[in-house]
């Protein structure tokens, strides 16, 4: 009987090789066969960043869960610099198994699709196979105390009445928040000086001391200063009030419709990684996010778990890239 069971199997192969009809068959085998035992080895999960910052801790939340998720160990190796963009190329160019994955700043590294379009040595949209968004840290616009504005409306009318008066810092000229507070002055029409600073601590001493008059900055970085009465918040810039600054209005409430920033993170592996290895990482990165605990340890640091499927989060790469090149080359925005 097996004796006839592979004589049988062998004129089949036979049959179907001289009839062609297993080419496609063929090809599509080694993706679903290495999915099926992926992973069997370390992961390794890329922060195109320093250690410390929302980047990597976020990272860092993922990487435990999801090694736990896989039975496989996930290891965060941090590859800062050049904003970012070092880390970045590294798994663009890395092999497209499955075992090196990107932890993206997403809108970040659109920004600087644009800004360093010269310089960069990858392409976000084709180089890199989108997996989940991830979270999401919410903005606001703050300014000092001396500023006569009590909301974003009155702060529009005292710059249109004093151009240029305005300054408002960021943590770099590539930064979102500097891409933030671009998007506000070409939306309410107004003129502000911008001073760029190398990172979000000494632009917020500046601010808080008066050298400096308005930011948008992250909500986790600007908290305490809003709570202690050093800063006054004028609006968050997220489609809903955030749970850590409930009484601060929307900017849409305030009077500025269409000011939505927000700064995004997600999961990205090389392009041309297998379809069913993405869609297992996609399906286990999306029960993590839902998790209690990861909710409320992310939440923790200011930040919102979200999650998508890869298709959702290629439309929003697209939309981000799409609507920071034109605040860029509107405001012929350069990084120096």
């Amino acid at each position: 009987m097996v004796l006839k069971s592979r004589r049988t199997v062998l004129k089949g192969v036979v049959a179907c090789l001289g009839s062609g009809l297993c080419v496609a068959a063929a090809l599509a085998l080694p993706g679903a066969a290495f999915a099926a035992g992926y992973p069997e080895k370390t992961i390794s999960l890329v922060i195109p960043y320093p250690p410390g910052g929302a980047t990597d801790i976020i990272g860092r939340v993922v990487a435990q869960k999801l090694g736990q998720a896989l039975g496989q160990s996930v290891v965060v190796e941090n590859r800062g610099g050049a904003g970012g963009d070092i880390g970045a190329a590294a798994v663009a160019k890395a092999a497209p198994d499955g075992y090196t994955l990107l932890m993206g700043a997403v809108t970040s590294h659109s920004i600087m699709q644009t800004l360093e379009k010269k310089t960069i040595s990858y392409n976000l949209e084709k180089d890199f196979a989108p997996i989940t968004m991830v979270g999401s840290v919410p903005l606001v616009f703050v300014v000092h105390p001396s500023v006569p504005a009590e909301n974003l409306k009155q702060l529009v009318a005292f710059a249109k009445s004093k151009p240029g008066y305005l300054t408002f810092a960021s943590s770099g000229p590539g930064a979102p928040q500097r891409m933030g507070a671009e998007l506000f002055k070409r939306i309410a029409g107004v003129d502000m000086l911008h001073v760029p600073y190398k990172g979000s601590g000494p632009a917020m001493n500046d601010l808080v001391g008066g050298q400096v008059l308005t930011m948008v900055e992250t909500v986790p970085a600007a908290l305490q200063f809003i709570k202690s009465g050093k800063l006054r918040a004028l609006a968050v810039t997220t489609t809903e009030r955030v749970p850590m600054l409930p009484d601060v209005p929307t900017a849409a409430e305030a009077g500025v419709p269409g000011f939505e920033v927000s700064s995004m993170f997600g999961v990205l592996a090389p392009a041309g990684t297998p379809q069913p290895v993405i869609t297992k990482l996609n399906t286990e990165l999306v029960k993590i996010l839902q998790m209690p605990d990861v909710k409320a340890r992310l939440l923790q640091l200011g930040t919102f778990a979200i999650y998508s499927t890869p298709e959702e989060m290629k439309a929003r790469v697209h939309k981000e890239i799409t609507q920071w090149a034109t605040v860029i080359e509107g405001a012929h925005i350069t990084l120096e």
